[in-house]
């Protein structure tokens, strides 16, 4: 054990790491508990139950390990581009301050159009961190906007139940969070 932990270095408790590592302590926990999914993604009990927690909840809990897997990939990446060039504090407060602005705004989507839906998971928080970088890299924006584009759409045409509006309304967050903060 001692020597598993020398192999760790202060480098790797970055920011990025940190909130890698709570999501899947989160998702462990969801997947552990009765009905996790639902007490702790985004759905009508936030209202009808008073679950106050959930528009923070939904950006840890997450419907499979793929879908964890996928998410956690992408917040790495980002997450470390934006940690490197704008520091810890900018990607955290980034993350928070988008993530749930955005579930409050998908709740929004969820109350009026589709009041069946359990959202859960990191995305929209993610594209939000899609379109910070979006915004101040001139060169990636188009690729970035395929991606999100890409990522929306192309699982809806196979059937798989996605929150595409969450990454829109992430990315759009996430761009203007960009543009206050610049």
């Amino acid at each position: 054990m001692k020597t598993m932990l020398k192999r760790f270095s202060k480098k790797d408790f970055t920011a990025t790491n940190i909130l890698i590592i709570i999501t899947v302590l989160m998702y462990i926990i969801q997947i552990n508990i009765s009905q996790g999914g639902l007490f702790l993604g985004l759905n009508l009990y936030f209202l009808v139950y008073d679950f106050w927690w959930q528009p923070l909840s939904t950006m840890f809990a997450h419907g499979g390990i793929a879908h964890l897997g996928m998410n956690m990939f992408v917040l790495w990446q980002f997450g470390n581009l934006i940690e490197r060039f704008r520091g810890a504090k900018e990607l955290v407060a980034l993350y928070f301050i988008t993530g749930i602005v955005t579930s409050l705004l998908s709740f929004l989507y969820i109350f009026y159009l589709d009041p069946q839906v359990n959202l859960v998971g990191a995305s929209g928080a993610i594209c939000a961190l899609l379109g910070y970088v979006a915004y101040f890299d001139k060169t990636q924006r188009n690729g970035i906007i395929t991606w999100v584009l890409l990522i929306s759409v192309a699982p809806l045409l196979i059937g798989l139940p996605i929150a595409w509006y969450a990454h829109f309304i992430g990315f759009g967050i996430g761009f203007l969070y960009a543009i206050i903060r610049r």
